[in-house]
Order: C-alpha cells, then sequence, then structure tokens
C-alpha cells in the first residue's frame, strides 16, 4: 500500500486560519504561547500538523469561556505525548474547571446586582466601592470618598 506523503498531512499557517476560524496572528500567538507547534519547512515556512484544528478548536473553546491562557498550556502538556485532547479530555479538564467557572460566575453577578448602585452612589471610593473592594471592612462602617486609616494622632501639634 502506498504511503501518503506527508505533505499532504500538513497545513500552511493560511490554510489553518482558513479551516479553524482562528485569525493568523492569533495562531502565531498560540504558538509562542507554547499551545501549537509547527514545523518549518525549507524556505522556513510554518507547517502545522492537522491535529493542530483539534488544538486550536480546544483552545478557543476554554478561552471562550474564561479560562486563561497559561491554563490551558498546563491542560495540554498533560496530556501524554502532546497529543490531541479528545472529548475525555474535555470531560476531565472543564470539570477541574468548574470551581474557577463558579466564582467567576458568582464575581459577575455581584458586578450585575452592584453596577447601579456604584454609578448612583457618588463615593468615588475605590477603598469602600463594593465592586472594586468587596471584602472591605471598614466600607461596613462609613462611605465615603474622605474615608482615612485612623491613625494615632500625635501629642505635638508640632509633629
Amino acid at each position: 500500500m502506498p504511503q501518503i506523503p506527508q505533505t499532504l498531512h500538513e497545513l500552511s499557517v493560511g490554510q489553518l486560519s482558513a479551516r479553524s476560524g482562528a485569525a493568523v496572528s492569533a495562531l502565531h500567538f498560540y504558538e509562542s504561547k507554547g499551545l501549537i507547534t509547527s514545523s518549518r519547512t525549507s524556505g522556513n515556512q510554518r507547517r502545522y500538523t492537522r491535529d493542530a484544528l483539534r488544538r486550536v478548536a480546544f483552545v478557543r473553546a476554554a478561552q471562550r469561556v474564561g479560562i486563561p491562557l497559561a491554563t490551558i498550556r498546563d491542560a495540554l502538556a498533560e496530556l501524554p505525548e502532546e497529543r490531541t485532547p479528545n472529548r475525555e479530555d474535555w470531560a476531565r479538564l472543564s470539570e477541574a474547571w468548574r470551581k474557577e467557572l463558579d466564582e467567576r460566575i458568582t464575581q459577575l453577578h455581584r458586578l450585575r446586582d452592584h453596577l447601579t448602585d456604584c454609578i448612583g452612589c457618588g463615593c468615588l471610593s475605590l477603598e469602600t466601592c463594593v465592586l472594586s473592594n468587596p471584602d472591605d471592612i471598614n466600607g461596613e462602617k462609613i462611605t465615603g470618598s474622605r474615608l482615612m486609616p485612623e491613625r494615632e494622632q500625635p501629642t505635638d501639634p508640632r509633629a
């Protein structure tokens, strides 16, 4: 049985872009971050194996739900022999990311619920803002832009 030439299994960056829907610049960026790899032709052109299509789809799906690229790279690095992720891999990794996603959803709910209040409050204080500083203890006591940390006052007025 004749072998299929390797060049039929490789995609140029333009072909990978067209097939994956990712911009060429995004593919170069993914490669610089270690998410995909390419080989070089004798003319120094990038060539990607066809499995790069699935890796790009995996990266883009993870990005759409807010997973940072560093986390995606770490997940891909866990795969044996840097193989392409399959359905089981996605299920395992997405389960591991569930807690992080739940925390983000909670933050978005907080933003949604307090956005109108924040715009209308007029405090102009990042120290007491329920959105930028949600765990502020002093914010429970007093609000406003003049809130100063309590300091011990010097006894000598010249000090």
